[in-house]
């Protein structure tokens, strides 16, 4: 007897259950490098998951390192001038992204296609550039250190911090995936003037994607803040923060919650392995792959997996 297509759901939602348990839990048994890499992974795949939700309602935005360091700069900015706990540091960014996303998105969320992507690019370097010329409060060009690290830089808890925000960025993905967000944004993504004729409050939905998708940008940019324990303009608005997670979610599939992290544990591990070969060279190859898996598989690794089940299961 052949498989049903549920059954193959099933059995294929098991594997992967089995194997991403596994694979979380490997790095806190192998040791601070393999935890090193894990919370790059994590901090990559949180990004890509945050891109992604935002991406379901047709906006395409390249404003991830501007919500990124402002969540850097505000974690760091509170542990050094109210003396704020280094874990509190973190809720109090993902609240001061989400205002900051309010506001701004209030204006430019009016704006469709490569008009509001510009806008967004623009306004993470009108950000860094604030940042960098607020040298009584920020510490300029310079930055700000503080005076030590979250969890006294202990790699075990430091990882598994990340990986309870991994989990938690997944959840509001599938919530995202599975409810009404879904429904409102893929009817935005597919036709505004059906979908407002339908009685989607399209400015209403798509402020609410921009501004939880932001704070959660923000949330993981004040983590990767307290584990280093500095900040400076350069690297907390690096453009690496935008262009990666955007990489990892067309590589693994875009428009689902498992696209970017498949995408961020295959090409966040190879990219590590990389760097010890050709530590200059590794974002050609990075890049190369990329351009080679969009040509050939363009819905991504799990957009081929799902085409691939559904093949076996119509046998």
């Amino acid at each position: 007897m052949k498989p049903t297509r549920t059954t193959g759901s099933v059995i294929a939602l098991w594997v992967f259950g089995v194997l991403g348990v596994f694979v979380a839990v490997l790095p806190l048994l192998a040791g601070p490098y393999a935890q090193a890499i894990g919370r790059s992974v994590l901090t990559y795949l949180i990004l890509a998951v945050s891109w992604d939700m935002l991406i379901r309602s047709g906006q395409l935005s390249f404003g991830i390192a501007g919500f990124f360091g402002l969540g850097s700069y505000a974690a760091v900015m509170a542990g050094k001038w109210l003396g704020m706990a280094p874990i509190l540091t973190l809720l109090l960014a993902g609240v001061v992204v989400a205002l900051v996303a309010a506001a701004v998105g209030s204006v430019v969320l009016r704006l469709r296609g490569m008009y509001f992507a510009i806008t967004t690019l623009a306004l993470a370097e009108i950000f860094r550039i604030i940042i960098r010329n607020w040298n009584n409060f920020t510490g300029g060009p310079n930055g700000a250190l503080l005076s030590g690290v979250i969890f006294g830089g202990n790699a075990a808890a430091t990882y598994t911090l990340m990986l309870v925000l991994g989990v938690l960025a997944i959840a509001a993905s599938e919530w995202f995936e599975h409810g009404k967000m879904h429904f409102a944004l893929t009817a935005i993504r597919n036709n505004e003037v059906v979908a407002k004729s339908s009685g989607i409050n399209i400015y209403r939905y798509l402020l609410i994607a921009f501004v939880i998708t932001s704070a959660m940008q923000g949330v993981v940019g004040a983590s990767y803040a307290q584990q280093f324990g500095f900040v400076t303009p350069e690297s907390s608005f690096h453009m690496n923060y935008t262009l990666i997670p955007l990489a990892l979610a067309l590589f693994g599939g875009m428009y689902t919650s498992w696209g970017p992290v498949v995408g961020a544990v295959i090409l966040g591990v190879l990219g590590e392995y990389l760097k010890l070969y050709i530590p200059y060279g590794h974002l050609i190859v990075y890049g190369l792959i990329i351009v080679l898996v969009l040509l050939l598989m363009p819905k991504g690794i799990v957009g081929l997996v799902r085409a691939r089940m559904r093949e076996v299961s119509h046998d």
